[in-house]
This record gives structure tokens, C-alpha cells and sequence, in this order.
């Protein structure tokens, strides 16, 4: 179905598109990329959004490769990652940078669970790696010698924290820098949003689309791409039904190498080190240091595609009101809220595992006759329609309790497996063979009778016999549960908790309350109240999807979720926030999530009041917690019981504390806002210095005209560096520079319907073997390179690929399809070598004249077979490599300038005005004004 909202679903799809390849190298040196040219993908970008953490976390402590030294490689990864994202969207009008600020207080008990959690896995993992250190050290074991450096603490990634301030003041010279040197950012307005810029990330970057698409001059055909690693990106760009939105992150490989942290060695974790001498790495071990690190790869989602899935999924017929294809994808995003989100619970009866989405969508699909009208509009629930779809939820609740156990029951059969010291040897038929028996094998009769009648044997002698490992029950037969459990790769050591919940019992209600909420389910009052906030929490989420942040200062106030047929009465139930509210500073941020052991990035007499115990709020920095694994398998699946912070109390102990901050302290405490540059080529760089020398203290409008229709207010910025001033790095490796324009820009507050403004709707992507799933006439699914689906491949027959695995090193074979290869021998390719003797040069097939004929006009692109020539070497050729002059030629092959570029447009008398081959069927660029390729 096409509801299961997970990328095993997705990635199967025409949804998914992989990246083609950006990055090219030449004798271990990177090929520098315009970004100015048209993009490879086939597909031109406007606006560009980055979701900073999701580029700051890999960067500073990637999993697969060795972590920076310090924090200056720590800047440098960063602006190498955004660099290679902007090589591969190249977006026309805007670059958007979002670093998470303070988050709501519903977001911050998230965060406080996270690094709570996160302090404490890195300590024991560090108290168990010494552990082991010393256990092989003890019996002779060889290890490198422990490399003293601190711990790189991730909690530092916090709004407030000194590294973020480094951070901010890094990304503002990284933008300086390519305004002023790389071409693609000529026109390119970028706007900043740091820590000190209140909101989540990905929240303010939609709260930005949002405020757009509410004004008169906004392009509704506006071709949007985010990046970002979280998975309710899906969802939130559903939400500003956008037609042309794009999603690019990094493709999830499972099972990455990843080396020992005690040996450095690939191939095992931790806990298996046995100590052992590391293996020459090399003839020389020249190879030592260095360890299998490939490239990211990353995909596209396109959710124009989801879209077609969906309308296709969710449409209805003999409805009593008119449908809305619009309305139902919101009904839909909300639904998937009940499944888990980063504010509420998920119900205990809605597993996304167990197709909950699907459950949800055929009852909603049941109710919506009887509702009257959609679930939600622009942000507001009407709780009447959804008391309707949890009710008929809970009306099956307890049918999905023991369907549930008994799938966990057959899954737990077949997660043991009995070891016998003993395992028969199959006779008869299948008895191995002597190695050096050269007879042939006789035939097999009956194979499965043969086999049958192995089962039955096995199974006499596991029920005669009992082995050690095989424990008794009662009346003498061998237990299963006497078998040795395979342990699964993150399975904890610990034996499983008992179960006291029973939900496949009678009685479950009754006994999840008591030993959840220490309360009896006839508790009619209590159980309201958590309904109540459970119910205030869909509200507040889906209004903080559609219309922004309703209320800084609320939270769910309970660690686990009601049940579905607790959602009664719900309809009066009120669903207004305060208004007026504000966020919390980033030092109070910080005391709210952090645990103590991360009080080193606070101030220290703030630090105290974590570790003091004459602290008046000592008791919201447990050293030690309880993890309830509330029916999962894993530790980190489970429930962190912390203590909620209570706001009042911490406001009060900090007003003690606030005048020891230094000016320094006080600066990273204050709120700011998004930063807006341009360079000196853009249309608004006159404007802004203008601003400047009047020196007027007034917000002024942006003028639209000057900006791709961006609108919003500009106020100047007190450290702005204007046209030829020089802007100092803060990264001594990177030389100093300077600046074009810098200004700071606030936006007023604007409210947007959740429609679909009156655009140019995609052409449709999916065929009608797409919807069934036995398409492809059996065929393995293969990904859609680029945007466009008939797009013609690259073949190579027999004789090309004997002339490419003769000719290329075995050493040096270049990564990759062959269609990716540079000709053998072409533009001073490092991978062509000499021929012998009077062989003739392979770069002679690129050329207009062949071997015996001439060649016709126009295919001087296209590789023809060899004849043998008088005196001449035989040699092996690229035979018909392609087919006709239609199909697609590699952007190798064409025209190809000095280091490899291709050759601008105006450079290139039979081309036009795009670099693209004749006969390419791909769709010209927007017309001239949209875009200027000169």
C-alpha cells in the first residue's frame, strides 16, 4: 500500500530518484564544478533549504569515517558537505539555512530525553571500552596505545552553546566567500537563520514558505528542494501543498564498516575484539591509516509522485459533500500523528509496523460518510469528526492486542534456534561424498519423500535424547526454550523484563493505567485529563504544522499516551493556547535539557545548580534513570522516565544566577533573527547600501521586483560588512576576504490557508503499471536516473566491453556504470596507456574519420566499428554503441573545455542555447527572464 510511510515503500517507487554523480576527480584531485551550467538532473531547482543539523551532526561525528581533530575540520566538513549539496541542486533564486534554535517547550522534553540518554550511553560505552582495554591488555592482547584526546560532546550542538556561536559566525564567512567567488551564487539571495533565531529548523524554513505564499507576488510555480535527514520532512512539505517539492538526503545503507574502537580494525565491534596484531595494509602497509571511506550517496524523493499515490489512494466515491484532494491529504497528515510524532506518544493500539497508517486510512475512508466533512481545515481539527475515527478504533483495540501477540509469539519461535552437540548428518541420497571420488553422483529419487523422511528422524531423536543445552519440562520432554537464542546485533545483554501489562488479557485497561499512570482505570477524572492533553497536543501539532507555533509553553504533560477508546466526549473539549507566549532563551534552554555532566557549556555558577544539592532544582538532574521498555525489545525504543522541569521553578533559581553572566554570556543568551545577503551583482545590493547611508533605524519592505518576489521587512544590521571591507575568517586555515552585504531581515507574521494556489500542476509521472504491484513484467526494479522517466540509457555491446576491460588498469578501474567513463584516451584521460607496437590510438574513434569510410554529417559523437586497415593491428572497438543519433550522449562526449568543463552555451555554434546534444528530448529550460545561463 502506498500509505506506509517509510522509505523501504518509498525507494521502490518513481518517488525515489537516486542523484546522478557530482563530483569528479582527476589523478586524486577534485574537477572543480560550474554551477552555473544547467543541471545534470534535468531538472531546475529555484529555492534551496538546508536543515543545518542534519549536516552539522554527520560532519562533526560521523559513524563511518574518523571524526575531525578539532573544531576548525569540524567547519571545514561543513562547508564541504553544503558545498556538495549545492553542486548537485544549483537552486536559481534562494539559498535557505536553518540552524535549530530554542524549540518550543513541547519539542524541549524531547531533546532533554535525548541527551539525557545520550550522556549516559557515553559513559558506560566509555567505562565498557576501558573494560575490554584492560581484559586483553591482561591476557597478552595487543592494542595501539589509547590516544588521549576529550570526548567530543554532541550535546555542544545546542542553540546557546559557545560552538554554536562559532558555527554561526563561520557560516556567515562561508556565504561571504561564495558570493564572491563561485559563479553560481552570482544572483543567489541567501538567507541565514542561526541558533540565536528562535524555532526548529525545518519549522522555520516552512514558517518561511508559509509567509511567501501569502504574498500578492509570489510565483506559485516555485520549484522547491530540501534538505534534510528527518523523516517528517515527508510530511511537512505535504502540508504547503507546493506541487514542485523535492526532498534530497542521504541514501540509508545499512551494515557500514565500521572500525573497532579499541584496534582501529574493520570487521568486528568492541565487545568481540580479541586483540590481535593488525594486518599489513599494502605491500608497504602504505595503506595503514586509511581507511574504506566512499563517497554519500543521496536520493530524491519527489513528493509530486507521493502525491499521485495518494490521490489515487484516497480518493472516494458517492461522497455527501464535494471531494477534495487538497483537504484529504491534510485529513492524512493528521492521521499519522496518532502513530508517534516528536510531542506526542504513539497510542498503544497503532503500530506504523503493523500497518496502523492503512488501519486508519479504510476507517477513515468507513467514517468519512457518516462525518459529514474532513477532519481538519488550514491547521484547526474539528474534534467532533475525530471522536468518530478513535472510537471505530476502539472498538477493534482489543483485537489488535492478540493479533499482536500472537505475531510476536511465531516471531519468537523463530528467533530460537536448538544447538544440539550432535547435529545428524543426512544419509542416504543427500550422504556426502569423498572429495577425491571422481564416480558420478547418483540420481536423486523422490527428492521429497527423501527429505520428509529426515524431518521425522531429526525429530525422533530430538524428543529421545535430550542434550546439556536442552532443558526438561515437566513430563520429560526437551523444552524449546532450552535452545540458544540467536542474538540479534543490537539485542541487549540483559534478560527481558516481565510483561505486566498482558494487553492480550482481560483486564488490560485496568492494569496499563495502574502501572503506567500509578492510577485505577475507574479513575473517570484523571483518565479525562489525560485525554484532554493528549487531544490539546493533535490540535497544537497540526497548528504547528499549518500555521506555525500556537503556544511556546505548552507540553504533553504524561510519558505515555491514552487508549482509543478513551476518546470519548471529546468533541467539547476546548482546543485554544495562549497567545502571547515566548520562547525560552538559550541558556534557559540549556538548563532545561542538559544533563549535568554537559554543564561544562554553561556558566559556572548556572553549572552549580545541577550538581549542587543544596540546589533548589537539583532534583531535575538525575544522575541515574529508569528506561521503560513499554513492550519493545531495545533500550532505546524504550520510555526515559526523567522528571518534567516545572518553568516557574526554574525561572526562579536562575534570577539568582542571571547577574554573574558576562557581556559575552549575555550576547549568546538574546534572541536574534534571519540574516539575508546578496552580492554585489544582485539587483537588491544597491538598495540594502542605500539603507545603509540614509542610516534609517525603520524596517522597510523588500521590493519584490529586485529580490525573484521574495517580500518581508529588512531592519539593518548593526555588524553588517558593506562592499570592500575585509571580512576576517575564523578559521585560521581559510584566508580572509571580503564581504559584498549583509543585512538582517525580519519578517511580519502572516497567516496562510492550507491550499493549493493556482499553479501549473506537474505532468503526471506514474504509468499504469506503476499501481500494480507485479509491474515491471517480473523484472528487478530498477532506479529512475533524473526527473525525466524516458530518458534513454547508454549500451554497450560485447566488443565495447572487452575493449574497456583490455585497455583500462585492473588497478585503477574507475568506480561506477561505464556510461560514466571518460572515453579511453580522451581529454588527457590518466586511465588511457600506450599501445604496442603500430596499434592505433583508441582516441582516434572520437574523431570525424574512420577507419576506411568517412563519417556522416553530425555523428562525429558517435563511436563506429574498427576494420582491420592494411599494416595495422588488429584491435578490439566499440561496436554500436549507440544505436541512433537520438539517444543520449554522455555530457563527457560533449564539448568538453580545458579541465574538463563543459563549454558554455554561447561557446557552441550547432548547439543553441543549452549545452545539451542534438536530439536530446528533454525539455528546454523556463524561457529567457527566469533564468539567464550568461
Amino acid at each position: 500500500s502506498c500509505l506506509k510511510v517509510c522509505f523501504q515503500w518509498l525507494q521502490k517507487r518513481p518517488a525515489v530518484s537516486p542523484v546522478l554523480p557530482q563530483a569528479k576527480e582527476c589523478n586524486g584531485v577534485k574537477v572543480p564544478i560550474d554551477t552555473s551550467k544547467p543541471n545534470p538532473n534535468e531538472v531546475e531547482f529555484d529555492n534551496l533549504y538546508l536543515d543545518m543539523n542534519g549536516i552539522i551532526h554527520p560532519c562533526t561525528h560521523p559513524e563511518d569515517k574518523p571524526a575531525p581533530k578539532n573544531e576548525d575540520e569540524m567547519m571545514v566538513a561543513i562547508f564541504e558537505y553544503i558545498d556538495r549539496i549545492f553542486n548537485i541542486v544549483r537552486p536559481r533564486r534562494l539559498l535557505y539555512m536553518a540552524i535549530d534554535g530554542v524549540a518550543p517547550r513541547a519539542k524541549m522534553n524531547q531533546q532533554r530525553s535525548r541527551r539525557f540518554r545520550a550522556s549516559k550511553e557515553g559513559m558506560e560505552a566509555a567505562e565498557e571500552k576501558q573494560k575490554i582495554r584492560q581484559e586483553i591488555l591482561a591476557k597478552g592482547g595487543f592494542l595501539p596505545p589509547e590516544e588521549v584526546k576529550e570526548r567530543f560532546d554532541s550535546n555542544c550542538i545546542t542553540p546557546g552553546t559557545e560552538f554554536m556561536d562559532n558555527l554561526a559566525k563561520c557560516l556567515r564567512y562561508y556565504i561571504a566567500d561564495r558570493l564572491n567567488s563561485d559563479p553560481g551564487w552570482k544572483n543567489l539571495t541567501v538567507i541565514l537563520s542561526d541558533a540565536s533565531a528562535p524555532g526548529e529548523g525545518e519549522h522555520k524554513i516552512m514558517d518561511y514558505i508559509r509567509r511567501q505564499r501569502a504574498q500578492p507576488n509570489h510565483d506559485p510555480n516555485t520549484h522547491h528542494c530540501l534538505c534534510g535527514a528527518d523523516a517528517d520532512l515527508i510530511m511537512l512539505g505535504l502540508a504547503t501543498h507546493e506541487p514542485n517539492f523535492t526532498i534530497i538526503r542521504e541514501e540509508f545503507k545499512p551494515n557500514k564498516p565500521k572500525p573497532c574502537a579499541l584496534c582501529n580494525q574493520m570487521g568486528h565491534e568492541v565487545k568481540d575484539c580479541q586483540g590481535l596484531p593488525r594486518e599489513k595494509q599494502g605491500k608497504h602497509d602504505q595503506f595503514a591509516d586509511t581507511l574504506p571511506v566512499s563517497e554519500q550517496e543521496f536520493i530524491f524523493i519527489r513528493l509530486c509522485v507521493l502525491r499521485e499515490y495518494l490521490e489515487r489512494e484516497l480518493t472516494m466515491a458517492s461522497l455527501p459533500f464535494t471531494f477534495d484532494f487538497e483537504r484529504s491529504v491534510d485529513d492524512w497528515v493528521f492521521m499519522c500523528f496518532f502513530v508517534g510524532n516528536d510531542f506526542l506518544p504513539h497510542l498503544p493500539s497503532l503500530e506504523i509496523r503493523e500497518g496502523a497508517i492503512d488501519r486508519l486510512v479504510n476507517i477513515y475512508k468507513n467514517v468519512v460518510h457518516k462525518t459529514g466533512g474532513y477532519l481538519t481545515e488550514s491547521g484547526f481539527v474539528n474534534l467532533q469528526r475525530v471522536q468518530m475515527i478513535m472510537l471505530a478504533v476502539g472498538e477493534v483495540e482489543d483485537s489488535i492486542f492478540k493479533k499482536r501477540k500472537d505475531d510476536d509469539g511465531s516471531a519468537f519461535l523463530y528467533s530460537w534456534w536448538p544447538v544440539f552437540p550432535s547435529s545428524p548428518i543426512p544419509g542416504g541420497q543427500f550422504s556426502p561424498q569423498a572429495l577425491g571420488n571422481r564416480s558420478s553422483p547418483q540420481a536423486i529419487c523422490n527428492p521429497r519423500q527423501a527429505a520428509f523422511e529426515m524431518r521425522m528422524h531429526d525429530r525422533q531423536n530430538s524428543t529421545t535424547a535430550a542434550s546439556p543445552n536442552t532443558s526438561l519440562t515437566p513430563d520429560g520432554s526437551p523444552s524449546l526454550g532450552g535452545g540458544i537464542k540467536r542474538k540479534a546485533e543490537d539485542s541487549d545483554s540483559e534478560p527481558e523484563p516481565e510483561d505486566n501489562i498482558r494487553l492480550w488479557e482481560t483486564g488490560w485497561k485496568q492494569r496499563y493505567y495502574k502501572n503506567k499512570f500509578d492510577v485505577d482505570a475507574s479513575d473517570e477524572k484523571f483518565r479525562r485529563k489525560v485525554v484532554q492533553s493528549y487531544v490539546e497536543g493533535l490540535c497544537w501539532v497540526l497548528r504547528y504544522y499549518y500555521q506555525g507555533c500556537a503556544s511556546w509553553n505548552w507540553y504533553y504533560p504524561f510519558h505515555y499516551a491514552p487508549f482509543a477508546s478513551d476518546f470519548e466526549g471529546i468533541a467539547d473539549m476546548p482546543s485554544d493556547f495562549e497567545k502571547g507566549s515566548k520562547p525560552f532563551k538559550p541558556l534557559e534552554q540549556l538548563m532545561g535539557v542538559f544533563p549535568a555532566a554537559s554543564g561544562n557549556f554553561l556558566p559556572p555558577t548556572w553549572r552549580k545548580l545541577m550538581t549542587d544539592p543544596e540546589s533548589s532544582i537539583i532534583d531535575f538532574y538525575p544522575e541515574d534513570f529508569a528506561i521503560d521498555l513499554n513492550g519493545k525489545k531495545y533500550a532505546w525504543q524504550g520510555v526515559a522516565l526523567l522528571p518534567f522541569v516545572d518553568e516557574r521553578r526554574l525561572r526562579a533559581a536562575l534570577e539568582e544566577v542571571y547577574p554573574d553572566l558576562t557581556p559575552e554570556e549575555s550576547r549568546r543568551n538574546s534572541l536574534g533573527g534571519d540574516v539575508l545577503f546578496v552580492g554585489k551583482h544582485h539587483p537588491l545590493c544597491d538598495f540594502i547600501v542605500e539603507q545603509y547611508k540614509s542610516k534609517s533605524g525603520e524596517a522597510v519592505d523588500i521590493p519584490p521586483e529586485l529580490c525573484h518576489g521574495i517580500q518581508g521587512k529588512l531592519t539593518l544590521n548593526d555588524n553588517a560588512v558593506l562592499p570592500d571591507q575585509v571580512v576576517q575568517s575564523p578559521v585560521p586555515m581559510l584566508r580572509d576576504l571580503t564581504q559584498n552585504s549583509a543585512v538582517r531581515s525580519v519578517n511580519s507574521g502572516l497567516s496562510c490557508k492550507a491550499v493549493q494556489l493556482k499553479t501549473l500542476k506537474p505532468a503526471p509521472v506514474l504509468k499504469p503499471g506503476d499501481w500494480e504491484k507485479t509491474n515491471n513484467d517480473g523484472r528487478p526494479w530498477r532506479p529512475q536516473l533524473g526527473f525525466n522517466r524516458d530518458r534513454k540509457p547508454v549500451h554497450l555491446d560485447q566488443s565495447a566491453f572487452r575493449t574497456l576491460g583490455h585497455t583500462m588498469p585492473r588497478d585503477r578501474a574507475m568506480p561506477g556504470m561505464y556510461p560514466n567513463a571518460v572515453p579511453l584516451g580522451a581529454y588527457g584521460s590518466p586511465y588511457a596507456r600506450p599501445l604496442m607496437g603500430s596499434q592505433q590510438q583508441i582516441p582516434k574513434l572520437l574523431s570525424t574519420r574512420s577507419w576506411g569510410r568517412s563519417a556522416p554529417q553530425g555523428s562525429q559523437h558517435r563511436v563506429l566499428s574498427l576494420r582491420r586497415t592494411a599494416g595495422a593491428t588488429p584491435l578490439l572497438a566499440w561496436n554500436r554503441m549507440l544505436q541512433s543519433p537520438n539517444q543520449f550522449q554522455p555530457a563527457q562526449y560533449q564539448g568538453l573545455g580545458p579541465m574538463g568543463y563543459p563549454q558554455r552555451p554561447e561557446d557552441r555554434m550547432d548547439r543553441g542555447r543549452q549545452a545539451y546534444g542534438p536530439g536530446r528530448p528533454y525539455p528546454l529550460p523556463p524561457p529567457a527572464g527566469r533564468y539567464s545561463w550568461n
